[in-house]
């Protein structure tokens, strides 16, 4: 990392309609080739499905604990040692946790066809909001490898 590195935190602005840090790093998370205002179209596009489906629940929290519920708290490492490579479990810090989380809810999103994005990503989020559906199955997923290599948990250091 070079010396003078500066965190891209600092620049990030809220998003105009709901004034979210998260949902504005989401947008840039889901953004291709600079389109921006298509990626912010896509998100609120999704929200207001969500509003529609979910007119006693505000959209923002639904989004909020979708993203809660993907989060991993661990995962596997490559270790060697000794010549052996081992899967440790690891504690995730919370900004590759937010990351991860992003990064599986845009996959499940883009690993589906034949809809406008912003109906997969609104379906996506719902049923991430009840702990289901391809992103919560990848944390799920990624729990179980930690669980099943707890045995090599000595070797994280």
């Amino acid at each position: 990392m070079p010396r003078k590195y500066k965190s891209n935190d600092r620049f990030l602005k809220p998003d105009p309609k709901h004034g979210s840090l998260l949902i504005s790093k989401f947008v840039n998370c889901l953004m291709w080739d600079g389109k921006k205002s298509t990626a912010t179209r896509v998100v609120y596009d999704a929200l207001g499905i969500i509003e529609k489906k979910m007119p006693d629940r505000d959209p923002l929290v639904v989004f909020l604990d979708a993203i809660a519920n993907v989060k991993p708290r661990i995962e596997v490492r490559s270790k060697r040692v000794g010549g052996a490579t081992y899967q440790v479990p690891m504690e995730v810090s919370p900004k590759r946790q937010q990351a991860l989380a992003f990064r599986w809810i845009i996959q499940a999103v883009r690993a589906k066809k034949g809809r406008p994005t912003a109906r997969k990503l609104s379906d996506e989020i719902l049923s991430a909001y009840r702990r289901e559906g391809v992103a919560f199955t990848t944390r799920e997923n990624v729990h179980k490898m930690a669980e099943a290599n707890k045995a090599f948990a000595h070797f994280a250091w």
